[in-house]
């Protein structure tokens, strides 16, 4: 009976085409805009995916990250609201490549009249799902330039561990 228990968790990681997920997740993310050195911060939300076929499922998500940058006399830290969608392809049994287009808002207490608050990143990674557990390594080129005036992009090196939910 035990050993039935750990196969179908373990299993799980195989999804079935038409199958949904859901996953919450926290994590740590490593953060520069334009000149600032990296700084660190957490993110934390939930992604649903759906299975399309074997080797292709989709993904979309609700994030919240704290990102910004920062120098010898100054650390700014925005706080942002992002909305991942990645298209995720299958090598193996639980290891995914992943990559699409990343929406976010600044929403944090360190929204500063001279930025934008709309910043456009594509994200790039690979995740490993073992039983319902998943690892997801992710780096976040930023599109938009943060600053109204000048230049500088939000990039992100983002870490998280989740569980999946079958819906």
């Amino acid at each position: 009976m035990t050993v039935l228990a750990l196969t179908s968790v373990f299993t799980f990681a195989q999804r079935r085409v038409g199958s949904t997920t859901i996953q919450p997740k926290i994590g740590l993310n490593v953060s520069t805009v334009g000149d600032l050195d990296w700084k660190a911060g957490f993110v934390f939300g939930a992604e649903l995916q759906h299975q399309l076929d074997r080797k292709v499922a989709i993904a979309g998500g609700l994030l919240y990250s704290f990102q910004g940058g920062k120098n010898d006399n100054y650390s700014w830290n925005p706080g942002y609201i992002n909305i991942p969608v990645t298209l995720n392809y299958y090598l193996s049994r639980g290891f995914a490549l992943k990559a699409g287009l990343q929406p976010g808002f600044m929403v944090g207490k360190d929204n500063v009249g001279d930025v934008n608050t709309f910043d456009l990143a594509v994200p790039v990674g690979m995740s490993y799902e073992y039983g319902n557990f998943v690892i997801d390594g992710r780096y976040n080129i930023g599109v938009t330039k943060v600053p109204k005036h000048g230049d500088g992009y939000t990039n992100v090196l983002q870490f998280t561990i989740g569980y999946k939910f079958k819906m």
